[in-house]
């Protein structure tokens, strides 16, 4: 086994500060789709099993600040996604009145999107998009998120990344509309400048 050297340290004195997390690259409709992409090959996804209960998977969006979670089963396979907007609009309402159950009993797979309803993009068409294509494929879907995929060495489909409106929103340094649907880059332009 290899001995490594001991890595040279420091006694810390005087005022010491912390350091906080770099804000979101800033990017334009015409940037590289890539630089938006929460790529989940470098970052921890956040995941829930489909039988938790929904006030679970709320308390846990909330704990690890996000809007969304991945429902995975025991074989680590994606089932659907579980949004803040699923939990908290009218589906567990819906849900309550059709199935006459407690808002405590709804469960994550009660209330999710499930995977034959979800859509992704191919990785392949992330390398030549553009952070305006993007938004024009989530504001043409109505969604707050989309997801990227790829094949792995056998060929199976693979999720590999998400887009989401909100932080595209953040890195864009505006808010982008959800009202009336924009079919191109100008049309998104015009939008985002007025």
């Amino acid at each position: 086994m290899l001995e490594y050297p001991v890595l040279p340290a420091q006694r810390l004195i005087g005022a010491v500060r912390i350091s906080h997390p770099i804000p979101p690259k800033s990017v334009t409709m015409e940037s590289p789709a890539f630089e938006i992409m929460t790529d989940l090959r470098h970052s921890h996804v956040a995941e829930i099993e489909p039988h938790a209960t929904m006030e679970l998977a709320n308390a846990y969006m909330m704990q690890r600040g996000v809007r969304s979670l991945f429902v995975l089963n025991s074989d680590r396979y994606l089932q659907g996604v579980i949004t803040a907007s699923d939990i908290l609009g009218e589906k567990p309402l819906r849900f309550i009145q059709e199935r006459r159950v407690r808002h405590n009993e709804i469960l994550v797979s009660d209330i999710m999107t499930p995977l034959d309803c979800l859509e992704a993009i191919p990785i392949e068409e992330v390398r030549l998009a553009k952070v305006g294509h993007v938004v024009a494929s989530l504001r043409e879907a109505g969604r707050q998120h989309t997801l990227v995929m790829e094949r792995d060495f056998n060929g199976e489909p693979l999720i590999c990344g998400i887009f989401s409106l909100t932080q595209i929103e953040k890195q864009l340094g505006t808010a982008i509309t959800p009202t009336g649907v924009a079919k191109t880059f100008a049309e998104i332009e015009a939008t985002l400048t007025h």
